[in-house]
């Protein structure tokens, strides 16, 4: 009888191992974690009270459109102007047109239901990155699971900021298959719903001439730019200038009162032009250090651009990127543009929550520091109303990432399963 339990004991642990460790137990793990929080949302939206903030605006923007107004400054809700591109109007109008209600007597409970299956696509297709990058341990799915700000976002508050981080990764799946065009097409209807995904192009851009060279560079941003268009059609071909300034307003000054990130500034300083200048300066500068980063397996900058320029319709790298490098440098970018960002507002939470336990574990850092960084993030995320101690408890925790990365590993941990040397 104790042999029998000790051997229970022994099998029990060794299973657990697997599904903790083993990469060909991901999914097992992964799909377990998923329907546990496919209840887990379920709950929330049962349970916990649903506050409006924009989803109804989104509403009455839609109403305004459909009522025939194209001049972007007079389409309006509650809550101000229409300041989202294209895709949001087309994405939005169906919402408005498949489910029932309108802004003056919305009806939250099935609108809640498609974010509850967002927030459920979103993390399947991280854990899906997760799996073609490797070099993490099975168990980081279930942090994927735990962000009480995240499910917040998606069924709660109905933000437009979940489909732009879920088509993404869509299209990161893409680019990790190698399929650019694909990618490209996904990458350009994330930017049509918020342009907040402009913040992985530094990175997009090294991964197309690293991996295509410069003239297929230009084709696939091309593409990108023809589908905005497309999708822009109605806009475009009435009140393009207005469309194309509120669209894409990047001058745009927010509210001190909403920021997360800079409570720690006086407001005066907040709105400075200087304090932008040198948010800015800090970006660029920021990605030009990990630009030569990216290009160290390639033999440097100076190699990769002049074989980019001897041969512009030739892939610029020296050997295949793998997707644990893809992804690396994608979610890379991101994070640098987060941390420099003008103001961070409770919603862009979603921009990276699904990609800190990725990007913690391409860092050195000891795996207490690691939970202890991903938990301060999600504190300050969830801190409400935010504070100068949270503001720079979260500004100092994302750049501690950054700069983990910059000693870790900034171009993935060497994980490329089939990558070879190009002649």
């Amino acid at each position: 009888m104790e042999q029998n339990q000790r051997s229970l004991v022994q099998s029990t642990v060794a299973a657990t191992k697997r599904l903790l460790f083993d990469p060909a137990y991901f999914w097992r793990l992964a799909t377990l974690v998923i329907l546990g929080d496919v209840v887990l949302t379920q709950l929330v939206i049962h349970y916990v009270r649903y506050t409006e903030i924009d989803y109804i605006t989104y509403l009455k923007q839609i109403e305004v459109y459909q009522s025939g107004e194209r001049r972007y400054p007079n389409i309006t809700g509650p809550t101000g102007p229409l300041v989202y591109p294209a895709g949001h109007v087309l994405l939005h109008r169906f919402l408005h047109w498949a489910l029932p209600g309108d802004s003056e007597s919305p009806v939250l409970w099935p609108a809640q239901q498609v974010y509850g299956v967002l927030y459920t696509i979103s993390e399947i297709l991280a854990c899906k990155v997760y799996q073609q990058a490797g070099g993490v341990p099975n168990y980081l799915v279930i942090l994927l699971a735990l962000s009480k700000r995240l499910h917040s976002i998606y069924v709660l508050r109905m933000f437009n900021d979940c489909w732009t981080a879920t088509i993404f990764l869509a299209a990161l799946v893409a680019f990790n298959q190698k399929r650019l065009l694909l990618g490209s097409i996904l990458y350009s209807a994330a930017l049509s719903v918020k342009m907040n995904v402009l913040l992985y192009l530094p990175g997009l851009l090294v991964v197309f001439v690293l991996q295509s060279g410069i003239i297929p560079t230009l084709g696939y941003l091309s593409t990108i730019a023809l589908c905005q268009a497309i999708v822009a059609v109605p806009f475009l071909t009435t009140y393009p200038h207005e469309y194309l300034t509120n669209a894409f307003e990047f001058s745009r000054v927010f509210l001190y009162k909403w920021t997360v990130n800079w409570r720690s500034v006086s407001e005066e300083t907040f709105l400075s032009p200087t304090f932008a200048r040198s948010l800015l300066a800090g970006h660029l500068i920021t990605l030009i250090v990990f630009g030569f980063l990216w290009c160290r397996e390639d033999g440097g900058v100076v190699k990769v651009l002049d074989r980019a320029i001897r041969r512009p319709s030739l892939p610029a790298g020296i050997s295949a990127m793998s997707p644990d490098r893809i992804t690396t440098i994608l979610f890379t970018s991101n994070l640098i543009g987060i941390v420099f960002a003008r103001s961070l507002h409770f919603q862009f939470y979603s921009w990276y929550a699904q990609q800190l336990p990725f990007l913690l574990w391409r860092t050195k850092f000891p795996i207490p520091v690691k939970v202890l960084l991903l938990g301060l993030i999600e504190y300050t995320w969830n801190a409400y109303p935010p504070s100068p101690l949270t503001s720079v408890l979260q500004v100092a925790a994302n750049a501690t990432i950054v700069a983990g990365l910059y000693v870790g590993y900034p171009e993935g941990k060497k994980v490329r399963s089939g990558s070879k040397k190009r002649s």
